[in-house]
C-alpha cells in the first residue's frame, strides 16, 4: 500500500503562518511529483502548489508570494510553508503524489486524508 500522511494543520489568525508536511510511505518505486490541493466547503478541489522530483514548482495565482512548496526526496516528504494567511485560505488541504509503485509501471495519483487549515480571528 501507499500512504500519504499530512500534518501541521490548525487554527491561525489572519497574517499568521503555518507549515504543512506530508510523508509518503509504503510500496514506492519513484515519485514524479508531489503537491498540495485544497477544498473549501461548497467548492471544487483546487491546486495550490506542486513540485517535481527535480525541484520545478508551480503555484496557484492566489498563493504566489505567500506560500512556498519544498521537498525532501530522500524522505519522500513535501512541505508547504504558508505565510500571510488570509481567511480565504481556509480549507481542507490534501497532499497528492504522482508515483509509480514498481518499474516498469504506470504513474498514478495518490491522496492523503487531508488536514484542516482555518484562518480566522
Amino acid at each position: 500500500q501507499v500512504q500519504l500522511v499530512e500534518s501541521g494543520g490548525g487554527l491561525v489568525q489572519p497574517g499568521g503562518s503555518l507549515r504543512l508536511s506530508c510523508a509518503a510511505s509504503g510500496s514506492i518505486f519513484s515519485i514524479n511529483a508531489m503537491g498540495w490541493y485544497r477544498q473549501a466547503p461548497g467548492k471544487e478541489r483546487e491546486l495550490v502548489a506542486t513540485i517535481t522530483s527535480g525541484g520545478s514548482t508551480n503555484y496557484a495565482d492566489s498563493v504566489k508570494g505567500r506560500f512556498t512548496i519544498s521537498r525532501d526526496n530522500a524522505k519522500n516528504t513535501v512541505y508547504l510553508q504558508m505565510n500571510s494567511l488570509k481567511p480565504e485560505d481556509t480549507a481542507v488541504y490534501y497532499c497528492n503524489a504522482d508515483l509509480r509503485r514498481f518499474y516498469p509501471g504506470n504513474y498514478y495519483n495518490y491522496w492523503g486524508q487531508g488536514t484542516q487549515v482555518t484562518v480566522s480571528s
